[in-house]
């Protein structure tokens, strides 16, 4: 296959370079979804305010990340390619450098910054998918899309930890050095971006054909009240638990009303916002379920592990997020190795292998004590890691090439929002999991002043019931996706990307 092909203008395109600025670019932006996490205690202190509120940061990120995903179609069917991911490097640049420059005394600018970023990551994150299916034909469809599990994968396992590494101490390196402020990372990330974005003028091309289509009002607003009260209800269970009537069940029943709304009129428009109906699609609706489930399973371990090793096992933010980065490491190693293999075999046996091996990693942490090694655990954390890297991308990969060329921008907006609501779904499952448990077996507040230490054992045996728990429901979710990979398409799904199919 030649490295150079044409664009939407007929001018020759470097598919490597505009594919290697493509995922740069991605994954420098995707850091900064989980970066804050280790740096919560140092913003805390420096705005001033309590847990609760500097948790914030994470969730508005979050929810205006899941709120654009839907928008990202209209965007990519209108904008020329290079204008699109040009704009927005440049408005998560713009975030950046608004973070990096906000006073202590303007925390609601903070979360400004922050919306700004993640309405950038949500455009992104599908427009690299959507372009790596068209740079790419069929045969080298699984290699290109297990380049993008390297981004999907490792920039937020590596967030926390490039975080605790800045936070640390200072660094001096050529001259320059880098002061342990939460400034910094945010400070960080910018020179690459800008990098990127100088890049992009040269080798970066219009590759989607784009149409002239007007924006249904209707439709964005239902998308983003729909999609944002769905994603904050699942936000605030960790905080206020399933039970909470005005800050969880009214914005759960709300979001789910209001996308029920949607969707019945996206069935009704002759050119619909967000295309529902790429879900008829036997082999779409299957491999996105299971890459949901897949996200379930990494995004809420991810989320629930830290915190074990900090609150249990007393490590450092930096120490822990030293433990897990072998596992970020190995998604990237294998994911690019996974695509190959689906480029020749498709996606039902690495499905099953993989689902099979997040089991085998994840059920052992259901016994994991205060006293487990952290060798151990990583180990552990790294084997999950290989699981999920063997199914995410091929079956991404899968989902795609079952679909025609006409609705790949439709159907990466569509698997994407359902991963970004399986992400959130959960992380407050495995959250609110965890601390019902704890909460159901704790000890009285009586102990404490009876037996302080009694009182203290019984709570750490209370607390990691609650993580095994959690762990436990994560391997069910594994579980539950092996039974279903067994149902998938054996073989290869192929479509002609666009570009093939123009010829």
């Amino acid at each position: 296959m030649s490295d150079t092909i044409t664009d939407t203008h007929g001018k020759s395109v470097n598919r490597l370079a505009m594919m290697l600025v493509l995922l740069v670019g991605v994954f420098s932006v995707m850091l900064m979804q989980t970066s804050l996490g280790t740096a919560q205690p140092a913003l805390m202190k420096a705005f001033d305010v309590n847990a609760s509120t500097v948790q914030w940061l994470t969730t508005i990120f979050l929810m205006a990340n899941g709120i654009m995903v839907p928008v990202s179609a209209f965007l990519t069917t209108r904008i020329p390619t290079k204008t699109l991911y040009l704009s927005a490097l440049s408005l998560f640049t713009a975030g950046t450098f608004l973070a990096f420059m906000t006073p202590t005394n303007a925390f609601w600018l903070l979360m400004v910054a922050r919306v700004l970023q993640a309405m950038a990551v949500g455009v992104l994150m599908p427009l690299m998918q959507v372009v790596s299916l068209t740079l790419f034909d069929a045969e080298s469809r699984g290699k290109a899309m297990g380049l993008g599990g390297l981004v999907v994968g490792m920039a937020p396992a590596i967030g926390p930890t490039l975080s605790g590494w800045i936070l640390e101490k200072n660094h001096t390196f050529l001259g320059f050095t880098l002061q342990n402020s939460w400034r910094s990372i945010f400070l960080i990330d910018l020179p690459v971006v800008i990098i990127v974005i100088i890049a992009s003028f040269f080798v970066f091309h219009d590759v989607l054909p784009t149409r002239n289509i007007s924006l249904n009002v209707r439709s964005l607003i239902e998308s983003t009240f729909g999609f944002g009260l769905l994603l904050f209800g699942f936000a605030m269970v960790s905080t206020h638990g399933w039970g909470d009537l005005g800050w969880v069940i009214l914005p759960l029943v709300a979001g789910i009303l209001i996308i029920a709304e949607f969707m019945w009129h996206q069935s009704r428009m002759e050119k619909p916002f967000l295309d529902m109906s790429v879900f008829k699609n036997r082999q779409f609706t299957i491999t996105t379920i299971l890459v949901s489930l897949a996200m379930m399973s990494m995004i809420g371990v991810e989320m629930i592990l830290p915190i074990f090793l900090q609150n249990i096992r007393g490590m450092t933010p930096l120490h822990s997020g030293l433990t897990l980065l072998p596992g970020a490491l190995m998604m990237g190693l294998i994911s690019p190795l996974a695509g190959a293999f689906y480029d020749k075999h498709g996606a039902k046996r690495l499905a099953i292998t993989g689902f099979t091996i997040l089991i085998i990693g994840t059920l052992p942490l259901f016994y994991m004590t205060a006293d487990t090694p952290s060798i151990y655990i990583t180990a552990l954390y790294t084997l999950r890691m290989f699981g999920i890297a063997m199914v995410m991308m091929p079956l991404t990969a899968s989902a795609m090439g079952a679909l025609s060329p006409e609705t790949a921008a439709q159907g990466t907006a569509a698997n994407n929002t359902m991963r970004q609501i399986a992400s959130s779904l959960g992380t407050a499952i495995l959250a609110s999991m965890m601390q019902s448990v704890t909460d159901n077996n704790k000890p009285s507040s009586a102990l404490k002043g009876q037996d302080p230490l009694e009182w203290a054992q019984k709570m750490i045996d209370a607390t990691l019931k609650g993580f095994h728990a959690s762990f436990l429901l994560a391997a069910s979710f594994a579980i539950v996706a092996v039974i279903i990979a067994f149902t998938l398409h054996s073989g290869k799904v192929n479509t002609p990307s666009k570009m093939e199919a123009s010829k």
